[in-house]
C-alpha cells in the first residue's frame, strides 16, 4: 500500500499543501511537490533543468514559508514548473535544487498561478517516531 506523500486541505478561497516525510527535508520537498500540484499534475512536468535555491529563517515553520516563497519566485521570474526537489536543511538553513521546466500550457494546463505561501495552518511537527509533517496554506 503506497504512503500518502502529499495532500491538498480546504481553505476558503485558498488551498493548503502539507508534505509527509521521514526527514524534515522530505516533508519540505513532499509539500513542494503538493504546492505544483495545485497548479498542474507533477506527473506532467519534466525534471529537466535544475535550479539553485537557499534560505534561512528564524524556525522550521517560517523557513518552509521562505521556502515555498522562494518556488513561487522562481516559477513566476524563470516560467518554470518543479516536480523534483533535492533539499538540504542544516538547523534553519536550506538548500536546495528544484527540477523542473518550462511551462508548457497546452501540456500542463496550469489551473491556477499560486500566488505565494502564508503563515495560516502553517505547522512544521513531527509524530513520535513518525513522519514529519510541514504545511501551510498557499495563495491562488
Amino acid at each position: 500500500m503506497a504512503r500518502t506523500v502529499w495532500e491538498h486541505f480546504a481553505h476558503g478561497a485558498d488551498i493548503g499543501v502539507r508534505g509527509r516525510g521521514p526527514t524534515l527535508a522530505e516533508a519540505f520537498a513532499n509539500a513542494a511537490l503538493a504546492m505544483t500540484a495545485v497548479i498542474t499534475d507533477p506527473a506532467t512536468v519534466r525534471a529537466v533543468d535544475a535550479v539553485g535555491i537557499a534560505c534561512e529563517a528564524p524556525d522550521k515553520e517560517l523557513l518552509l514559508v521562505d521556502w515555498l516563497n522562494a518556488l513561487v519566485y522562481e516559477m513566476a521570474t524563470r516560467q518554470m514548473l518543479f516536480s523534483r526537489f533535492e533539499i538540504t536543511i542544516e538547523g534553519t538553513r536550506l538548500t536546495a535544487r528544484a527540477y523542473g521546466e518550462a511551462v508548457d500550457r497546452v501540456r500542463h494546463r496550469p489551473a491556477v498561478e499560486v500566488k505565494g505561501a502564508t503563515m495560516t495552518a502553517l505547522a512544521v511537527t513531527r509524530d513520535a517516531g513518525g513522519p514529519f509533517t510541514a504545511q501551510c496554506v498557499v495563495d491562488v
